[in-house]
């Protein structure tokens, strides 16, 4: 299993891209402003999105995607996975026919390029062999991470949340855990606003990963632009004993 990183960021500005990954070239985990990177040709294999929750900075590539591969998708409609209210939220918010057209129901309602699917915390769907496992995380809205297995090990994203008592439990069950992106938004030094806002700061990131059991690869991402460098050092600091990298667009991983 491939998983190109097209944005990784928790903002934009000089380059930066927000949340989204492209798995092998037909699933995106999430669709922040990094898929407007991929080329029309790759925006037209990607079959299927699943989504964390629907903040902006990690839906505002999918109507823009819906759009551009419109025609590729009449008969073989685009299939967005999430929770019931992630999925309620774009629906009455985004594909409402004021802010985008409603996909739902064009070209019309009996062969619509787009179609919805509920996946929930505790709730898996096999695409082609690979196995994506909802996770309940903490954020300030209803949120999820993903754990995706397949015969080669497992792929682990906790998506946007802060200290939880779910996300650990389940990957202190997966042995074959090989890597695991996990979000860490502000530094230390915001540790309040980090709270408020549902998001991990080094110290609280920090205090979750000693729960962790295995020796996965372990990703940072999400980080406010111009914090990067003191977040890495901070984690760092905090969890000497864990090998800790930061995502970067373009990163490529093989699991």
């Amino acid at each position: 299993m491939q998983v190109r990183i097209l944005g990784c960021s928790g903002g934009i500005g000089g380059g930066a891209r927000t949340s989204a990954m492209l798995i092998d070239d037909d699933v995106l985990l999430d669709a922040g402003t990094g898929v407007g990177d991929l080329p029309l040709e790759s925006l037209r294999k990607i079959r299927h999105v699943l989504l964390t929750h629907a903040h902006l900075d990690h839906i505002a590539g999918l109507p823009f995607l819906i759009d551009s591969i419109f025609d590729a998708r009449i008969g073989d409609p685009l299939v967005i996975y999430g929770r019931a209210e992630t999925l309620e939220t774009i629906q009455k918010h985004i594909f409402n026919w004021e802010i985008w057209p409603d996909f739902a129901q064009l070209p019309d309602v009996h062969q619509p390029v787009l179609r919805y699917e509920t996946l929930g915390p505790g709730q898996a769907v096999n695409i082609d062999n690979r196995l994506f496992h909802a996770i309940d995380v903490r954020h300030t809205v209803p949120a999820q991470g993903y754990c995706i297995s397949h015969a080669d090990g497992v792929f682990a994203v906790s998506g946007d949340t802060t200290t939880n008592t779910t996300l650990w439990p389940l990957l202190n069950s997966l042995p074959d855990l090989k890597a695991l992106v996990v979000e860490v938004s502000f530094p230390d030094e915001q540790a309040e606003l980090a709270q408020a806002a549902g998001h991990y700061c080094p110290r609280t990131l920090a205090a979750d990963l000693i729960k962790l059991e295995h020796e996965p690869d372990i990703w940072l991402t999400a980080m406010k632009p111009g914090e990067e460098d003191t977040i890495l050092r901070q984690v760092r600091d905090a969890i000497p004993s864990r090998d800790v990298r930061m995502l970067e667009q373009g990163t490529a991983l093989t699991i």
